[in-house]
């Protein structure tokens, strides 16, 4: 008997094993550019152009990291981009769970075709909309203000994502939760604000992923919108790192980078729980 327990034992063991050295594999093409952007940012401009590539800086220094901030008003555009990005992801979750609770769970004629019409906008590229929406912007005077980052993404076609998975997180919620809160007493705003939306934390963290991350690397609208340094966001900051005859300046432009993938890491690394199961409530799983 126990002969037979023993190799069963250190079969599953060596199954393991090799499914840990298969995806150790497997993560190489994700990691290594990764790993890539951040050793490079502490190489001079000599070694990350030779022919021959190094994986780890001959010699590292921070030197490019002090450039980011010296050439060009860094810290003040990081905050841009982070308090844009904030403010995007709290008033997209806001309204797009009103709105997906509405949908899911208010009866009222013409729904149906409502919430067709609004995924919609998931169809409409930006750069269609983006010359009707600049004059617009232009005539109520929010040109270079962040105004137009702030408002047209909560209110506009990129929060359709976020209506379409509250609407069907609380399509899912029992409808016997609802009849308990108005047992209680509690009217439909009561019912949403204090039953259906405390158990909509994984939705809304799926929601608050993509719409920090999208509002993050927001490149086109902040182009259109936004002339002055001080007022950029960190996507066009990106871009300015050049030298005297044009040229990208690799390793700084690499410390920049690296910089601008903190945020989005410690976002996922907080909410990717949630982000997971918001995704497998929503039916958008693979």
């Amino acid at each position: 008997m126990k002969s037979e327990v023993l190799p069963a034992r250190l079969r599953r063991r060596w199954t393991r094993w090799l499914l840990v050295v298969l995806l150790t594999v497997l993560s190489v093409p994700f990691v290594f550019p990764t790993w890539w952007m951040a050793t490079s940012s502490l190489k001079p401009m000599s070694e990350i152009l030779r022919r021959v590539p190094t994986i780890w800086p001959q010699d590292p220094s921070l030197d490019a990291y002090g450039k980011v901030f010296t050439l060009q008003p860094f810290a003040q555009q990081y905050w841009n981009s982070l308090y844009i990005a904030a403010l995007v992801t709290i008033g997209t979750m806001l309204v797009a769970a009103m709105a997906g609770y509405a949908f899911a769970r208010i009866r009222f004629p013409g729904a149906n075709a409502l919430f067709v019409l609004v995924l919609v906008g998931l169809l409409v590229p930006s750069e269609v909309t983006i010359v009707p929406l600049f004059r617009i912007v232009n005539t109520l005077g929010l040109i270079n203000t962040h105004w137009p980052l702030i408002v047209i993404p909560v209110l506009g076609a990129p929060a359709v994502l976020a209506v379409f998975i509250m609407r069907q997180f609380f399509l899912a919620l029992p409808t016997e939760l609802e009849e308990a809160g108005r047992i209680d007493g509690l009217g439909r705003w009561g019912i949403f604000w204090r039953i259906a939306l405390p158990l909509a934390r994984s939705a809304l963290g799926a929601v608050a992923i993509f719409t920090f991350l999208k509002s993050w690397n927001l490149y086109l609208e902040p182009i259109v919108y936004l002339s002055s340094k001080e007022s950029f966001t960190l996507p066009q900051a990106l871009t300015q790192y050049v030298d005297a005859y044009g040229g990208p300046m690799w390793n700084v432009q690499l410390a920049a980078t690296t910089l601008t993938v903190l945020p989005v890491l410690a976002v996922f690394l907080v909410a990717q729980k949630q982000f997971v199961q918001g995704l497998a409530h929503s039916g958008l799983k693979g």
